[in-house]
Order: structure tokens, then sequence, then C-alpha cells
């Protein structure tokens, strides 16, 4: 490393050094003011898309049925509630409509409520119920309506087949939104609260990044990798956003805390027991000030001690400035041991 030249006339001693703005500009000396700021501390996390298990549903009958058309013939074809998946005969919803239309002949109308009861609980459609009404047949043959909106991710009945009570036919889930699962390490997860932000990069997806919220950290650490699992919602209305897809999160943590007195990262001198930054005091003059560290941030770090709002640190050729202090320091030292060894004092004869 080169040193700076001291030139005389310069202010010598070891906490403050004086510099050429010349040489300053230079030697690439850059300042910034410490400022008030919101340390955010970004928590990054390998993350894997999965569906929301809320929005999943299966699709099965209370009834033995024959399957004798099916509107949803393909795995990943899109509904909407109230959309036919399929046309059934089922004799037991038949008979159900049977013992309906035999009790609304009774004119003391108890055994409707019962009949009623008996098709609900079949969960037959409404629509079957007012065609009842309107026209005193039952319907033989029922267009099964979706339950809800969504994507068939899992199709297990076929045209023609016998569906028996309680067989799951189809699985829908609702792709409109998807949780990203991230592995985030042991030590990051004190970090992490539920409602926090964060920013989803999805490898496969280079225009990201998708923005986020954590809804839950999972009660336990996987043993084998010390990780806690984190969950974080993320909109997905064009439904871009595949499952199992592999993604980079990012949690920012801290970004409901306080404002911290702050100076960047690249302004502090360490030296392992103690910490130093350079205030600039103008006309190239530079102060060495011992600090108190706090939390750190993305690329910032806390100031507890040692320097106040405003002031301007050194945050680019801190080290040559601080090596140029020592040298004077130790310049300084040695004149002064110099001068005492060069006169002794006379000896009496």
């Amino acid at each position: 490393m080169d040193y700076i030249p001291v030139y005389e006339g310069e202010e010598q001693g070891g906490a403050s050094v004086t510099v050429s703005l010349d040489k300053v500009q230079r030697s690439g000396v850059r300042t910034e003011e410490a400022r008030m700021v919101k340390l955010v501390r970004p928590v990054r996390a390998p993350a894997i898309a999965k569906p929301d298990e809320r929005s999943m549903r299966i699709v099965s009958l209370r009834a033995d049925a024959f399957i004798e058309k099916l509107y949803v013939n393909e795995t990943g074809q899109s509904v909407t509630a109230g959309e036919p998946l399929f046309r059934l005969y089922s004799p037991q919803m038949v008979t159900a409509q049977i013992n309906y239309q035999v009790a609304a002949r009774d004119r003391t109308g108890t055994g409707t409520r019962g009949a009623e009861q008996q098709l609900q609980n079949l969960e037959v459609p409404s629509s079957v119920l007012d065609t009842l009404r309107s026209t005193g047949e039952p319907v033989m043959s029922i267009d099964w309506p979706s339950p809800v909106s969504g994507v068939a991710m899992e199709k297990r009945v076929v045209e023609g087949q016998m569906a028996r009570m309680g067989d799951e036919l189809l699985r829908f889930v609702d792709l409109a939104t998807i949780w990203v699962i991230a592995d985030v390490s042991e030590q990051d997860l004190a970090s992490v609260e539920i409602g926090m932000p964060a920013k989803i990069r999805f490898k496969a997806l280079p225009d990201g990044p998708f923005e986020g919220r954590v809804t839950f950290i999972l009660h336990e650490i996987d043993p084998a990798t010390r990780t806690g699992k984190v969950r974080i919602e993320v909109k997905n209305p064009e439904h871009r956003i595949k499952h199992e897809m592999y993604a980079d999160a990012e949690i920012e943590s801290g970004a409901k805390e306080r404002e911290r007195l702050a100076v960047p990262t690249s302004a502090v001198i360490d030296s392992g027991n103690r910490q130093v930054v350079l205030v600039a005091r103008g006309e190239g003059r530079f102060e060495a000030r011992a600090v108190k560290l706090g939390a750190r941030g993305d690329e910032l770090v806390e100031i507890r001690e040692g320097v106040a709002a405003g002031e301007k640190v050194v945050v680019s050729a801190n080290f040559l400035i601080d090596a140029e202090s020592n040298l004077k320091a130790a310049l300084s030292s040695f004149s002064g041991d110099a001068a005492q060894t060069a006169a002794p004092e006379e000896q009496p004869r």
C-alpha cells in the first residue's frame, strides 16, 4: 500500500489528520452522512412453490352412480364454480326424488321436510329440486356442478365408469394464490415474523420479483438441514407461477422497526477489539472516532455512540487516511524520543 506523503505544516497527532484537498481527490476519498434510517435486514433463503392448500377441493359422491358423460376430461382443465363436471345416473338419488314427490302429496307437509333433507344429505344440486317442484317428475340424469373455481390437478374418473360412494373423482385447486415455502436457516428464524413483506425471484421467471407476505412459520426445525419452513403467500393472477418451481426468497425483516442512526458498513475500520470511523471535519481534515456498533442491515450498521446524525464519515479510501494518521503518530513519537536522546545531561567532574 502506498502511503500518502506527509508535508510540513500539516497537523500532527494520532486522533486527527489533515490531507490536502488535491490528495483527497486523487485518493478517491468519498464521504456520506450518518442518517436515521430503518435497518431492513433481508433474510435470504431458497424456496419452492406449492399449491394453496386452502383452495384445494375434492369432488366425490355420497351415493353410487354411473358416469354417463364427462365434461372435464383432462388434467389441467380450468372450470368455474357451477360449471358441469359430468353427467351421472344414481338410483339412490332418483329414489330420494321419488320419496320427495310422494311426501309432497301429503297435505300435512311433515314428510316433505324429511324427504328434502334426504336430498340435501346426498348433495343433490338445488337445480334438481327446482325441476322436481315445477314438473313433478324426477330428474334421471343429473349434470353435477363444480363446487369451486380452479384447475383440475387430478382426474380419477373416466366416462362410463361406476363411481362408488366416497371415491375421489376430481381434485381442484385455485392457482390465483401460490404458497412459496422458504427454508430459512435456524439463526435467521428469530428475525422473521408473520406479516413481513418478501420478494420472490423464480429461476424460470427472470422478469420478477414477485411481491409476497409471510403468513406462517412452522413450529419445528428440520434436524438434517437445521432450517425452518416459512410460508409466503404470493398472488398469481396470470397463473405464471407453477407448482414446484424453484425460487429465491428475500424476507425484509426489520421493516416495522424504529429508525436508527446508521452509516455504511464500509465506513467502519474494525481491528477486532476496536471499531473506528473517520469523520470529515472539512478542508481536508479527518478525525478518527471510536464508535459502538449496534444492529446491522443491508450494507448499513447502527452507530450507538461516537457519531452524531448529519456528520460525514469516510466510506471510501478510509484505510489510506487511517494509515497516514498512524504514520504521523509514529513519526511524532519517534521525533520526541530522538530529541530526548540527542541532548544527554552533563555529568559533574
